[in-house]
């Protein structure tokens, strides 16, 4: 059987700390990862497709994949060493350093050839999406996916400036991107370093323009407001939860937002272009706010099983 979902992008290991005694914690990350985590735990048959290393990090990490139910079978293994983020946290926020050179970054289009078939929505974002040589190769996929009208493309940039150098060059970046999803997620904080002073609501309307169907920011603790073409927008506050520290969270919105798109037969590319219900927006992110209230309120990129959705709610 084909996955519903197929998930684009690096996997790496968050190294978190040093804390009061100089130790450092090792935790399984990458935003794609997690995306495709969270689907996986909330029950959505959910395909990595990765360019991981064969060295002991990779290992840990398909490990981690496994136990969440994460369909391995187009992962690609490489001989290029895992890649390393440094994480440190100051109030509960978290601030990132990456080894940007690792087997996540170097695809091939030989190796992106034997994409899922049959998969209902394809998601990619994060360092892979930018960073080269294999954000041409990805890019180069997901037009082709698009140009075919049958597959639900998301994207969230996830933008960390440290690895930009060049703003104008991110944002055209980002913005090709964009044209070719149907579904994008950013937080405040992309858009802000992105576009400067620019209104949100004047960028999101400008990525409707060139391709966009559905595009939500999240603003942390304030909450997330989505945007479509054919309705006003739908702003919903943040479920509120005990923070531990925000690590994957907005990954895990990305996850409960697929996962609502999902729930209500919204995957389809032109159900969703006739999407114009306010109440069932709201409602797909209320979806996507427990699910990263519940992720925040553990240590690390640890998002919720299903079960543990249905007893709260």
């Amino acid at each position: 059987m084909p996955p519903t979902f197929a998930v684009i992008g690096e996997a790496i290991l968050d190294l978190t700390g040093p804390d009061e005694d100089g130790a450092s914690i090792a935790r399984p990350g990458g935003s794609p990862m997690n995306v495709a985590i969270g689907l996986a735990r909330l029950g959505r048959s959910t395909a990595f497709v990765g360019r991981m290393s064969d060295d002991p990090i990779g290992t840990l990490l398909r490990r981690h994949l496994e136990r969440s139910n994460v369909d391995l079978r187009h992962v690609v293994y490489a001989s290029d060493p895992g890649t390393v983020a440094l994480v440190e946290l100051a109030a509960c926020q978290a601030r990132y350093q990456f080894s940007p050179h690792g087997a996540d970054f170097q695809w091939t289009p030989d190796e992106l050839a034997f994409m899922p078939g049959g998969a209902k929505a394809v998601h990619f974002g994060s360092l892979a999406s930018w960073l080269p040589p294999g954000d041409v190769t990805i890019a180069r996929l997901v037009t082709r996916l698009r140009r075919g009208h049958s597959v639900l493309i998301s994207f969230d940039p996830n933008v960390r400036p440290a690895l930009l150098p060049d703003v104008g060059a991110a944002r055209r970046k980002v913005e090709q991107s964009v044209s070719v999803a149907h579904v994008v997620k950013a937080s405040v904080e992309d858009l802000a370093w992105l576009y400067q002073a620019e209104s949100v609501d004047a960028v999101v309307r400008r990525w409707l323009d060139i391709g966009a169907t559905l595009v939500v920011v999240t603003a942390g603790a304030e909450g997330a407001t989505a945007w479509t073409g054919r309705q006003s927008p739908v702003s919903r506050r943040a479920t509120p939860m005990p923070v531990a520290d925000t690590v994957g969270a907005g990954d895990a919105f990305m996850s409960g937002l697929l996962d609502g798109l999902a729930g209500r037969g919204l995957l389809a590319p032109e159900a969703l272009a006739e999407l114009s219900d306010s109440a069932t927006v709201a409602a797909v992110l209320d979806d996507a706010a427990l699910i990263a209230g519940m992720t925040v309120r553990r240590a690390g990129a640890d998002p919720p099983w299903r079960a543990e959705v249905d007893e709260v709610r």
